[in-house]
């Protein structure tokens, strides 16, 4: 399938949504806007997820306009592209502009036209339609332009044209699309998974006592580049020994040390999709026995939430599964203790676990590295509060991440003080259960101090 094809499909999948929702109406999603770094540079764009999904497009100043109209008991779409005009000057400065003369070709669009025209043709487009599908509520410049265009609708109500009176989240409608992903985002998900393990396997094996925190980096930042992603999909993460506890920290100039863990939560962007891996490993190679003996309780809350990771399982139940063997973990290593809480279903009910885990084991991956996707079904009471889990099902992916943080504490014992554990593969679930797609970089500690005395 054409990469146009791709998108093509998608749009014509939103629009009967739109269809059978409101019998037609008018969508209107932009890309991302360029954000100034400092006075004379920009930060590396990159464009909004919801339109690249729509259009393939990646240019800044783009906004795109979708007309679905009745055709019968069918729907009619008609895509109208705005994008930035053509301008040799600015070329030069800037690159080439794919323009809305070649847009409609390229990107398999009807309708191409320059983005300076786009409050004006909305006022045309809006004319007579009863919806609008809009992401409500995105920013204050997004609501003054929706009033101008309203506006401009209004103002013809002389001549008979009536303006629209539905207002719907478009948001809604797609980001229930990209939680299913198809073999064409998946695969491109198993490729970025497959460089991101080689940079994480790089990491470890040029690691050794007295580098900083911000070399490992480099490492991770060449093998993306070096094998064609275009980006990180978050800021790295590389922390050592204390930093491992921090759960978002950024690599910085720590020293690692000899006999500390280091912690690399990182992963690559490939053609607008994210990966996300964590590992970590002994800074000189061979895990201590409190490091190895709470590396293994994680791997195993890794391994009970893969199993009930499946179609027909809720997204909570790896979770729980993983809840389960760390808090018994904990209790196993006299971390927590058994004369304080009573038992194990007592722990975990009253969450005396959190204070050495404090995060979910789970996040939806896709195109965001938290992608999109609601985590719960969806209910006839909208004001529920307890609307049920969502259920897992085939084309979903999802991180698995358990793991254990031990900050110095009077109750602590000392030799676990400082180890910060986390281990986090990429899944895709499937109808027989789930596809690791992320396991190209060891993970059980023996192949990972093997991996890194064979250097």
């Amino acid at each position: 399938m054409n990469k146009p094809d791709i998108y093509q499909l998608r749009r014509n999948e939103l629009a009967k949504q739109i269809f059978a929702k409101t019998g037609g109406g008018i969508a209107v999603v932009s890309t991302a806007s360029e954000i100034a770094r400092n006075r004379d540079s920009e930060f590396p764009y990159r464009h909004d997820s919801d339109f690249y999904y729509l259009t393939g497009f990646e240019e800044p100043g783009a906004t795109l306009v979708m007309k679905v109209d009745s055709n019968g008991s069918k729907h009619q779409l008609q895509s109208h592209l705005f994008c930035r005009p053509k301008d040799p000057e600015r070329e030069i400065w800037d690159g080439i502009r794919l323009g809305p003369e070649a847009a409609p070709e390229v990107l398999g669009i009807e309708y191409a036209h320059s983005n300076q025209e786009l409050d004006r043709k909305l006022g045309e487009l809006l004319a007579d339609q009863d919806a609008v599908y809009i992401r409500l509520a995105e920013s204050a410049e997004a609501d003054r332009r929706l009033r101008h265009w309203m506006k401009q609708v209004r103002g013809q109500a002389r001549s008979g044209v009536n303006s629209p009176s539905e207002f719907h989240d478009i948001e809604a409608l797609i980001h229930e699309m990209r939680l299913f992903k198809d073999a064409h985002e998946i695969d491109i998900m198993r490729r970025a998974a497959a460089i991101s393990a080689r940079a994480h396997i790089r990491a470890m094996q040029i690691c050794k006592p007295g580098m900083r925190e911000y070399q490992l980096e480099a490492e991770l930042l060449h093998e993306f580049r070096n094998s064609g992603a275009q980006s990180v999909a978050y800021n790295s993460i590389v922390a050592g020994g204390a930093n491992s506890c921090i759960l978002h920290y950024r690599a910085g100039s720590t020293e690692l040390r000899n006999g500390e863990l280091c912690l690399i939560d990182a992963g690559c962007e490939l053609d607008g999709y994210a990966s996300d891996i964590t590992r970590t490993f002994p800074v000189n190679g061979k895990f201590t026995g409190p490091q190895r003996a709470l590396y293994d309780i994680t791997l195993a809350a890794q391994e009970a939430a893969i199993a009930m990771t499946k179609p027909g399982n809720t997204f909570m139940q790896p979770h729980e599964a993983a809840l389960t063997a760390l808090t018994q973990g904990l209790l196993d290593e006299k971390l927590l203790k058994i004369a304080d809480v009573g038992s194990l279903e007592n722990a975990i009910e009253t969450g005396a676990y959190r204070r050495f885990y404090m995060h979910r084991t789970s996040h939806w991956l896709g195109m965001d590295v938290h992608d999109v996707g609601s985590y719960r079904e969806a209910s006839l009471d909208s004001s529920s509060e307890d609307k049920p889990w969502r259920i897992l099902k085939s084309g979903m992916v999802m991180t698995i991440e358990p793991g254990l943080y031990v900050r110095p504490a009077d109750d602590v014992d000392e030799k676990f003080w400082n180890i910060g554990i986390r281990i986090e593969d990429d899944v895709v679930i499937n109808n027989s259960g789930c596809e690791l797609i992320s396991r190209g970089v060891p993970v059980n500690a023996d192949e990972i101090e093997a991996l890194m005395k064979n250097v």
